[in-house]
């Protein structure tokens, strides 16, 4: 698929930098926004339209927030491959819904390194469900196009006001960064925890 047409994305920053501009930006051209925890409070705040994942899964946000996104109906949707049939008879049969967009910034773990948390404390700041909905839009960007921070924000809205959708040659940039930030993240979680 070379260019993609938006119509639905999930929405889960730590960082909310630019986040209620460029989540009324997405609104504003019939996108929905389905979000967790923070991020979604934080739209609903803003007035703006948001459904929440545990509707879309049907189960609570649990464990203090530890599990809310490892769900089926979440990474199917982001990983189903739109130019595959089989995928998506499969999603209409279990009646998920695909994702067009993933946008996901990660729990700041460098930040809970800097204020000399227990180790206890700076293990809740490891991002779990974050990284995994990254590296599954990175994955599928011939489907899905993964937008890893907030300095995306202005390129993405820029390809959608000159060509309405987002082509291949930008999802597959944005996936490179995506899989660059996981694995930043995942360096500086294993240097931290090295004995």
């Amino acid at each position: 698929m070379d260019q993609l047409t938006l119509h639905r994305a999930i929405i889960s920053v730590t960082d909310k930098t630019g986040l209620t501009d460029f989540a009324q930006f997405l609104v504003d051209r019939h996108i929905e926004i389905v979000s967790t925890g923070g991020t979604q409070k934080a739209l609903e705040k803003a007035g703006i339209p948001v459904t929440a994942v545990s509707q879309v899964t049907g189960f609570p946000e649990i464990l203090g927030g530890r599990v809310k996104t490892l769900h089926p109906h979440i990474h199917a949707g982001i990983l189903a491959n739109k130019d595959n049939p089989d995928h998506m008879k499969t999603l209409a049969d279990l009646g998920i819904r695909p994702f067009d967009m993933v946008c996901v910034n990660l729990y700041d773990f460098a930040g809970a390194v800097e204020r000399n948390l227990s180790l206890e404390q700076a293990v809740e700041e490891i991002d779990i469900g974050g990284p995994c909905m990254l590296r599954a839009a990175a994955k599928n960007f011939h489907s899905v196009l993964v937008v890893p921070g907030a300095t995306w924000y202005p390129a993405v809205e820029e390809e959608l006001r000159t060509k309405n959708t987002i082509s291949l040659e930008f999802r597959q940039k944005l996936a490179s960064r995506a899989f660059d930030a996981t694995s930043r993240y995942d360096a500086l979680i294993t240097s931290y925890l090295r004995p």
